[in-house]
């Protein structure tokens, strides 16, 4: 179905459609998941088999980790399913456990279905080292968590190492490849990844920016395009790709608030999926404050970010071939004992 470009925008946010009309309204719905006694960070949906909402969580336990940093230590992908994309959502499984040692804390999930094939691509590093991180590819006919390596992949499913060919964007990445995010566009498989390269060799930090690597088919070998596909200067963190009206978009964190706060993000656009320029990105959603009030939560607890809730980690839910739900993970949560948590969204139609 061919679809109209859809600028992400809110009824709310007047001020962010002044510059031309919103083709797409969020309707804030609610929380996605959320579970006691543990942080859930990001949750990635497909519609599955059986027609209901599968969500792929990354999560961890509050009781271990004293801090923010079970993410990298101790993460494993737990399975939820919901009748309905609002939810309510339910435990199944853990999808993916975490192993420790050189397959550790699985984390930062996303999910596809291409070609007649579900595709779970997520991150693990060495004994807690991010400097290790890696992406993973695993790959199933069904949502039963069977999962497969990929058949370019290496043993254990890694199908993405940071380049070690001279001359790449990100030969010199600080903390390996993380944060992957998979579309087929033109013919071409394409493996969307985050890394940290400082912009000058004595640079005191990094900064965030996203390359792509290239595949003829789905499950790889995947190589790396040498050259960065965001602006150096516009840094950004959790970008989903998507396919839409013949080009790529990402959704992504404005990290550095290039159009904005930092609590919100960014809607990207690119014809051919190699470069994000800085004129085609427009801001996409604000912080969690923006859409409940910040009274909502002013009882709550931050676990990650400040109180307003930064919002993170999107990730879309096509229906019919078109973007419908957007959920989002946020570090602050009003309920009691329970830690980070994701939220829903309705994304619809504008009536003209």
């Amino acid at each position: 179905m061919q679809m109209r470009l859809f600028v992400l925008c809110l009824l709310a946010v007047p001020t962010l459609c002044m510059a031309q009309p919103c083709d797409l309204e969020f309707e804030y719905v609610g929380k996605a998941v959320q579970t006691e006694g543990m942080h859930v960070w990001g949750s990635s949906p497909v519609i599955g088999p059986d027609g209901k909402v599968h969500l792929y969580v990354a999560r961890w336990s509050m009781m271990t980790q004293k801090n923010f940093s079970g993410w990298y230590k101790e993460c494993e992908i737990a399975h939820y399913v919901g009748d309905k994309p609002e939810g309510p959502f339910e435990f199944v499984r853990v999808a993916v456990p975490d192993s420790d040692g050189t397959f550790n804390s699985p984390h930062n999930p996303t999910i596809k279905k291409i070609d007649g094939k579900y595709v779970l691509c997520f991150i693990v590093n060495e004994n807690s080292l991010l400097k290790t991180q890696r992406i993973v590819m695993y790959v199933a006919d069904d949502l039963n968590d069977d999962w497969k390596p990929a058949a370019g992949a290496e043993a254990d499913g890694t199908i993405l190492r940071k380049s070690t060919e001279p001359g790449d964007w990100n030969v010199a990445a600080q903390l390996g490849v993380s944060n992957p995010s998979l579309v087929k566009h033109n013919g071409k498989y394409l493996l969307y990844d985050k890394s940290v390269v400082k912009p000058y060799p004595k640079a005191k930090r990094g900064r965030y920016n996203y390359g792509v690597a290239v595949s003829d088919k789905l499950e790889g070998p995947y190589k790396h395009h040498p050259k960065r596909v965001t602006p150096d200067s516009m840094q950004l963190e959790d970008a989903y790709a998507f396919t839409m009206n013949q080009h790529v978009y990402m959704l992504s964190r404005d990290f550095v608030g290039s159009k904005g706060s930092n609590g919100g993000g960014l809607l990207w656009k690119s014809k051919e999926g190699f470069f994000f320029d800085a004129e085609n990105t427009t801001r996409a959603y604000e912080d969690l404050a923006h859409y409940v009030g910040k009274e909502a939560l002013s009882e709550g607890k931050a676990y990650r970010g400040k109180i307003d809730g930064h919002l993170e980690r999107a990730q879309v839910l096509a229906i019919d071939g078109n973007p419908a739900y957007l959920y989002l993970a946020t570090g602050v949560n009003t309920t009691p004992g329970h830690g980070s948590c994701s939220h829903v969204f309705k994304m619809k139609e504008r009536t003209k």
